[in-house]
């Protein structure tokens, strides 16, 4: 299979995640986390999703500012304007989903700091490779219920350690479908193979079925930018193909492939991402997904001195083939930047929204992205 040709100029849609939070005193820059449509509101009267622009998404919430996944961050990425909030979804050990990123939870909570647990460390093999910490699913959702939150970063604010707890996906929903006007949620099958190999529920279905159920449980479905979806927007993501193909048996909600750097192996099928990023792959997976959501050094690769190449024709490739690009993660601080940006992330923002041609991105920080695009409209118009 043919992998990733460099060309010139290449369009991509990248996807942010946008993010809720409750609890915290969010500054009021669109809509205020709480009294929308609820899970059985009506929704003619609330504003809808803005579809002239390329989406913000936030990415595990604004977790550039309070730590990911939680309310508080979700709630946060809705005040300051995201289009979607995004969040991973892995279950415990007795078979609830909730948002968390890693299968570990050593780097964002304070698990090590509790001695009742201190007997659940161990290793298993995940992704290939063998790893160390405190497995989620080796935790009751009432046992990780009494944890607590903590940035991953330490460049970051940590005041919001040790505060929030970690929140169901129903939780999450709830969240989206309070707010003040319609907010898309962009939730991951994250890890599915592990979860399916560590987690067993009593009716013999699989992580998959599980997911989707919770979907349609809260009225989710209808393909993209029907008027089923626009009424609560949704995008279905995952790195794992069959899981893909699996959900799109399950509904007709939007699916979106997510794409890792080119070495790296899927979980399910043991394949690189240079192989099924391949034209032929592509095709296939067009049949059961709207979108690809890559790693953006794998759409436009740095170089050594920490400079942008020239970009694949990834974008390309997606776009002939009907496909959207949603490319993660967009983080402004200098660690991130490329030299090319000069420490600038509106100058980041500019480059894949104007040059490469993005409809959306995951970022850390949607107040940022929200107040770049509102700038440059604003500049259109004089």
């Amino acid at each position: 299979m043919a992998s990733l040709r460099v060309v010139a100029a290449t369009v991509v849609v990248v996807v942010t995640v946008a993010v809720a939070s409750s609890g915290v005193a969010a500054r009021p820059l669109v809509g205020e986390g709480g009294g929308g449509g609820g899970s059985g509101g009506a929704w003619g009267d609330m504003a809808p999703l803005q579809a002239s622009r390329a989406f913000n998404i936030a990415h595990r919430g604004s977790n550039g500012e309070l730590p990911e996944e939680t309310a508080a961050a979700y709630a946060r990425a809705i005040d300051e304007g995201a289009d979607f909030i995004e969040a991973d979804i892995e279950a415990t050990k007795d078979g609830h989903l909730v948002c968390f990123h890693d299968t570990t939870l050593d780097a964002t909570t304070d698990v090590a700091d509790r001695p009742e647990f201190a007997a659940r460390r161990r290793t298993l093999e995940v992704q290939w490779a063998n790893v160390t910490g405190f497995f989620i699913t080796d935790f009751t959702l009432a046992e990780l219920k009494t944890l607590r939150t903590k940035q991953r970063w330490d460049f970051r604010e940590k005041s919001h350690d040790g505060i929030s707890p970690i929140i169901t996906f129903e939780e999450f929903i709830d969240i989206a479908l309070n707010a003040k006007r319609v907010v898309g949620i962009y939730p991951e099958m994250k890890n599915p193979a592990f979860m399916n190999k560590h987690v067993q529920w009593p009716d013999g279905k699989k992580y998959e079925d599980k997911f989707i159920a919770t979907l349609k449980k809260y009225g989710y479905g209808g393909r993209y930018m029907s008027p089923a979806w626009r009424a609560r927007p949704l995008f279905v993501q995952s790195f794992a193909p069959t899981s893909l193909v699996h959900a799109a048996g399950l509904t007709d909600s939007p699916l979106v492939f997510l794409v890792d750097d080119v070495t790296v192996r899927t979980e399910d099928t043991n394949q690189s991402y240079d192989e099924i990023t391949s034209g032929e792959y592509l095709d296939y997976m067009a049949k059961y997904v709207v979108g690809i959501g890559p790693w953006k050094d794998t759409v436009v690769p740095p170089t050594k001195d920490n400079r942008l190449a020239t970009p694949t024709d990834l974008v390309a490739m997606a776009h002939a083939r009907g496909l959207q690009v949603h490319p993660y993660t967009y983080r402004n601080e200098n660690q991130f930047l490329h030299f090319n940006f000069r420490q600038d992330p509106y100058a980041e923002y500019d480059y894949w929204i104007n040059d490469v041609g993005v409809d959306g991105l995951f970022t850390d920080f949607p107040a940022s992205l929200r107040r770049f695009q509102e700038w440059t409209a604003a500049k259109k118009k004089d």
